[in-house]
């Protein structure tokens, strides 16, 4: 196998099982800070601060837990996929036709429905920054440079730009939350696992749903666009995996602090969805000056933007894997990769039928489905790791141990039950 991607300083990772030739080698950089950029967007930091505002820090320790959660599913797909040499849905496949048909309508209508939801919620800050362009030309443009940076870049440009965005996220979002004063001694005390009083759901959204999209199954996608196809990667895979979430959540921490320490000061009740982020941007404004407001409107189209290109990239990877299986092309076919026709398709489908609904103007139907539509597959892929790391499809080096089934046993309970609370939540106001 090519070492083309293991050049240069980093951390080598030796093990005598390894083949010949020279140790693999990890960087701060790789498909691990890629998914886990990409899981965090505009909605996670509403409801972490809206969390941090109405629960302080008792929430900490399901910020944590939910970090957990997020290495052990994500492990789980780079591991399926470096034991086996076959991709995710190689492996859903074999579970049986069921699998198929649940994704193969899921990934076209989340598609469509995140297509708009993601343009809007980076055009958010720009509009806010630069009112002189309404908010659906601002949608338009995010789509279109979208589109372009991952129709005609190629995986290493993309990871780069990735580490840029997650590079912006992280100096203005912790930065903010170093100058806000963190309650150190309150931080310690909520690592002690308590649900405040009606805290239920946002434990559960912390846990659960930060950073939880489909792009955490395209992390063995990922992989092999970075040369890791062997288990020769494994450990590095590893490492990669733990270094990215433990950064997002000390991103995820700071959005906390800056919940607790501002926005609860602050006294101001942060509007649903991604407008909230704006809101704050104004009380930044207030209390700190206009670099800190501006620079914070900066970070949240960082972090919007950074989830644009993941998925445009690692979703549309998945669906050519899935649309070139379903006609018996095996996965590698150069029409199911990057550039190929399968995934300029869904490149296309995810920028330009989405824009229609800007001109409905966000329809509450738009984030009703999208409601229901993130709540279907986490399930979904905890279910479907547990039957794809146990038994025959996996080397019987690489399947899971104990703790590793009941983490994803807990991750299945969890998101299930997210899932039900948030089809409640979605489904309400259609009979309120």
């Amino acid at each position: 196998m090519s070492s083309h991607n293991n050049s240069g300083d980093g951390l080598a990772v030796a093990d005598p099982a390894l083949s010949d030739g020279p140790a693999p080698k990890w960087k701060i950089v790789g498909p691990g800070l890629v998914v886990a950029a990409t899981g965090v967007g505009a909605a996670d930091m509403v409801a972490t601060l809206v969390a941090g505002s109405r629960y302080g820090y008792g929430l900490l320790w399901a910020v944590i837990l939910g970090v957990v959660l997020k290495i052990v599913l994500v492990e789980g797909a780079g591991r399926y996929t470096l034991a086996t040499g076959k991709t995710i849905f190689e492996g859903w496949r074999s579970l049986g036709k069921w699998t198929t048909w649940y994704f193969g309508p899921y990934i076209m209508l989340w598609g469509f429905v995140y297509g708009a939801t993601a343009m809007s919620s980076a055009a958010l800050p720009l509009a806010a920054l630069f009112p002189a362009l309404p908010l659906p030309v601002w949608a338009i443009l995010m789509g279109l440079a979208g589109l372009t940076m991952v129709w005609f870049g190629r995986y290493a440009i993309f990871e780069k730009i990735t580490a840029v965005l997650v590079g912006i996220m992280f100096v203005t979002v912790v930065g903010l939350a170093v100058i806000a004063v963190p309650d150190f001694p309150a931080m310690i005390a909520g690592l002690v696992p308590i649900i405040p009083e009606g805290g239920v759901l946002y434990t559960l959204a912390l846990a659960g749903g930060v950073g939880g999209t489909i792009t955490l199954a395209a992390y063995g996608y990922w992989l092999r666009e970075k040369g890791w196809s062997t288990p020769r990667w494994m450990k590095v895979m590893r490492i990669d995996n733990r270094m990215a979430y433990v950064m997002t959540g000390i991103f995820v921490i700071a959005m906390l602090v800056v919940g607790a320490e501002v926005v609860s000061a602050a006294g101001i009740t942060l509007s649903a969805g991604d407008k909230g982020l704006v809101d704050l941007s104004t009380v930044l404004n207030d209390k700190y000056g206009v670099v800190v407001g501006t620079g914070f409107l900066v970070g949240f189209w960082a972090a919007s933007f950074s989830s644009i290109i993941g998925v445009w990239n690692g979703v549309s990877l998945m669906f050519a894997d899935f649309w070139g299986n379903m006609r018996g092309k095996a996965s590698g076919h150069p029409d199911t990769r990057v550039g190929g026709k399968y995934f300029k398709f869904y490149l296309l489908w995810l920028t330009f039928p989405p824009m229609i609904l800007f001109l409905l103007g966000q329809p509450i139907g738009l984030i009703l489905a999208y409601g229901v539509l993130g709540s279907l597959f986490m399930p979904f892929l905890a279910i479907t790791l547990l039957g794809l790391l146990n038994g025959k499809r996996i080397p019987v080096e690489w399947k899971n141990k104990l703790p590793t089934n009941i983490a994803l046993s807990v991750c299945a309970l969890l998101f299930i039950a997210l899932g039900i609370q948030q089809l409640i939540t979605a489904v309400k106001p259609l009979f309120g």
